[in-house]
C-alpha cells in the first residue's frame, strides 16, 4: 500500500468532517525516516559491527528504495545483497541453466520481466492432449497447476484450523466436556479453542467488512464532492490560477459544492494540487476496497465452516489420489499476485530496461500453482515437491506456511526425497511475529524442533533496510534453532501481473532472494550438493553483532544473533566467494 503524502494527512480532518454527519475517524499511516550507513571499506571478514559504521542523514529516493535487497553494506551503505560484486566477482565464469520450482499462487508466466525466463518442459508438446513425457501430467508446459479450475479462476479456501473444526463437528457439536471419552479428551479441547477462535475471527471480520465497506462510501463521497466543485471552480476562474485566494472568493450554488470547495482550499493551503489528491483518494480507495475484500474471503471462505473450496475433484486427504489439476499455472491475474511477486524476486529477466532485475540469472522458473486464498493442503504440497524434483528443478522456492498440518508425514517424506534428490528446498519462516522454536509453523525439516531429518532446507526471515536496531521486520518470526538466515523482506519492488510492479513484503519476499542466491551458487559451483549450498549460503552471511527490536515488541531488546542459526545476513558476494573456496 502506498503511504499518504503530507498534503494528505493534513487535509484528511476537514475531508471526513465536511462529507457526512455519520462519519468515523480514520489514522492515516505513519511515514518512516529511513536511515543508512557509510562505509568504504571492501568485504574482508563477514562480522561487522554496528559502532564501526557511521550513519548519514537523510532519506533514500524512490528508485534506491526500489533497489534495495541488492545494494552493498559498504558501498552503499545499505544491507543488501551485494549482488553487484557478486556479479563482478562471476563475470568471466560461464554458468549453467538452474530450474527452480516456486511453490506458490498461480504466476504470470505471460508477464514481460518473466516470460523468457519461465521454464518450457521440452518433452511436451503443448496442447495436444496428451502426456508426451509419460511423467503423469498432461500438457505441463510451464508446471502444474494443483488447485485447479478454468483457466482464470480464483481460489479461495478455507483455513486448515477452520478444516479441523468442520472435520471433527459430527464427534463434538454440542457435547460437553463431561461427555467426552478420555481418549478423545486431547481432540475435543483443541476443537473447542478452535471453534471459538473461528467465532471470534468471524465476529471480527464482519466488523471490518461494515467499516471497509463504509469508508468506501466515505471516500467516494468525497471525491465525487471535489469533482463537482473543481469543475465548477475552473469555469469561474477561467484563466485565473488556481489557488486559495481566488478560490476563496467564489460562491458555490450548494452546500456541497461548498464542502467541495473547502476540501480543495485545504489541498491547494498544503501545496499540493486537486489532481494529485484524486490519485491519493484513489489510492485509498482500492487499499480499502482491498482491506474490505480480504475480510470478507475470511468470512465466506476462510472462516466459514460449511464452506468448500476444492476445485479438482479429487479426495485431498488421500494421497495416492493424484490424477487432478491441470495446466493453467496462471491463476487468476486479477486475484493473485503472489506467485508472480515472489518469482520476480528471484529470477526477473536482468538488465532489460524492463521493471526490475531479479537476483539470478541462467534461471528459469517452474510453475506450481499449489497455494490458494486459504491455507494450502499438505497433499498438494508433497506432491508439487515432487513435480518439481523429477522434472529437474535444483532449487525450490516455498514462501508459504501454516499452523496446523494434519498430513504433515507426506510432506516430510517429499522433503526427504528432495534430499535424496540433492534439491534444495528454501522456505519462509512466516509473518506472526513469533518465536518458531516453540510455535508451529509448517511445513518444517524438524519433526521435534531439535533435530534436522533432512540437511537440505533453508528457512528465512525477513529483514529491513534499517542498519540499526529495526534491522529485523516487526512481523518477522524468528528462532535460534529453526530459522536459518535472514534476507531482505520489507518495501520488496518486484513483478505484479499484468507487466506491473509493487512493492510488498513480507518473508515470502525474503524467502525467493535466498533462493537466487541458491541459485547463482548452483549455476556457478554445480559440484556443491545441497547440503554445501545451505552450508553456504549460513556461513558467509553477515554478522551483525548488535541488538535489535524484538519481532512483536516495540520496546524489548534481543541480540540479533539469537534470532536464528547463523546469526546472519545473508551475502551473495560472500557466498560465491566460499562457493568457490569449497568446489575447490
Amino acid at each position: 500500500m502506498r503511504l499518504l503524502t503530507k498534503f494528505y494527512v493534513a487535509t484528511i480532518a476537514t475531508l471526513l468532517l465536511v462529507s457526512c454527519a455519520t462519519t468515523k475517524n480514520t489514522t492515516a499511516p505513519a511515514t518512516s525516516t529511513t536511515v543508512e550507513v557509510k562505509d568504504t571499506a571492501p568485504i574482508v571478514a563477514t562480522s561487522i559491527n554496528k559502532q564501526t559504521l557511521v550513519a548519514k542523514k537523510g532519506d533514500m529516493t524512490e528508485a534506491e528504495i526500489q533497489a534495495w535487497p541488492h545494494k552493498d553494506i559498504y558501498t552503499d551503505s545499505i544491507p543488501g545483497l551485494s549482488l553487484t560484486k557478486a556479479y563482478e566477482f562471476v563475470k568471466n565464469k560461464k554458468g549453467n541453466i538452474v530450474v527452480v520450482g516456486v511453490i506458490d499462487s498461480g504466476i504470470d508466466v505471460e508477464h514481460e520481466d518473466l516470460k523468457n525466463v519461465t521454464w518450457v518442459n521440452q518433452d511436451e508438446i503443448a496442447g495436444n492432449g496428451v502426456d508426451d513425457d509419460k511423467n503423469g501430467y498432461v500438457d505441463d508446459i510451464h508446471g502444474w497447476n494443483f488447485l485447479g479450475g478454468e483457466k482464470g479462476q480464483k481460489n479461495p479456501e478455507q483455513l486448515e484450523l477452520t478444516r479441523i473444526v468442520k472435520k471433527w463437528t459430527p464427534r463434538f457439536k454440542g457435547k460437553s466436556a463431561e461427555e467426552i471419552a478420555p481418549a478423545d479428551k486431547k481432540d475435543f479441547e483443541l476443537y473447542t479453542e478452535l471453534k471459538a477462535l473461528i467465532d471470534k475471527k468471524n465476529e471480527s471480520a464482519a466488523k471490518q467488512v461494515e467499516k471497509m465497506a463504509a469508508q468506501v462510501i466515505q471516500y467516494e463521497l468525497i471525491k465525487e464532492m471535489m469533482i463537482d466543485a473543481n469543475d465548477t471552480i475552473r469555469k469561474v476562474l477561467g484563466d485565473k490560477e488556481m489557488n486559495v485566494g481566488n478560490v476563496s472568493n467564489i460562491i458555490l450554488a450548494n452546500q456541497k459544492l461548498m464542502n467541495g470547495k473547502l476540501i480543495i482550499m485545504r489541498v491547494l493551503d498544503a501545496g499540493a494540487t486537486v489532481e494529485s489528491s484524486f490519485d491519493e483518494l484513489d489510492a485509498i480507495i482500492a487499499n480499502n476496497k482491498e482491506v474490505r475484500d480480504h475480510y470478507s474471503n475470511q468470512l465466506n471462505a476462510q472462516y466459514k465452516i460449511d464452506f468448500n473450496g476444492r476445485l479438482t475433484g479429487d479426495d485431498p486427504y488421500d494421497i495416492s489420489d493424484t490424477n487432478y489439476g491441470n495446466n493453467y499455472v496462471i491463476g487468476s491475474k486479477d486475484d493473485e499476485i503472489h506467485g508472480t511477486h515472489v518469482s520476480g524476486i528471484i529470477a526477473a529477466e536482468r538488465n532489460n530496461g524492463k521493471g526490475m532485475n531479479g537476483v539470478a540469472h541462467n534461471v528459469k522458473i517452474m510453475a506450481l500453482r499449489a497455494v490458494p486464498d486459504g491455507d494450502e493442503y499438505d497433499k498438494d504440497i508433497a506432491l508439487a515437491i515432487r513435480y518439481a524434483v523429477d522434472n529437474g528443478a535444483k532449487v525450490i522456492n516455498m514462501s508459504f506456511g501454516k499452523s496446523y498440518s494434519p498430513n504433515a508425514e507426506w510432506v516430510y517424506d517429499a522433503i526427504a526425497y528432495a534430499a535424496k534428490k540433492d534439491v534444495v528446498l528454501v522456505h519462509a519462516a512466516g509473518n506472526d511475529a513469533s518465536d518458531i522454536d516453540t510455535a508451529e509453523n509448517f511445513p518444517n525439516d524438524s519433526k521435534d524442533k531439535l533435530v534436522e531429518f533432512a540437511d537440505n532446507v533453508i528457512t528465512v526471515g525477513a529483514m529491513t533496510r534499517f542498519y540499526d536496531d529495526q534491522l529485523v521486520a516487526s512481523f518477522s518470526n524468528y528462532g535460534k534453532k529453526n530459522v536459518d538466515v535472514f534476507a531482505p523482506g520489507l518495501e520488496i519492488y518486484s513483478t505484479f501481473p499484468k507487466d506491473s510492479y509493487e512493492s510488498i513484503q513480507g518473508t515470502s519476499m525474503a524467502a525467493p532472494e535466498v533462493a537466487g542466491v541458491a541459485a547463482l551458487i548452483r549455476s556457478y559451483y554445480p559440484k556443491l550438493n545441497a547440503s554445501q549450498v545451505k552450508q553456504v549460503i549460513m556461513d558467509s552471511g553477515i554478522e551483525f553483532n548488535n541488538e535489535v527490536i524484538k519481532p512483536g515488541d516495540e520496546t524489548e531488546m534481543i541480540k540479533f544473533s539469537d534470532l536464528s542459526v547463523s546469526g546472519k545476513i545473508v551475502n551473495a558476494y560472500n557466498a560465491l566467494k566460499m562457493a568457490e573456496k569449497m568446489s575447490k
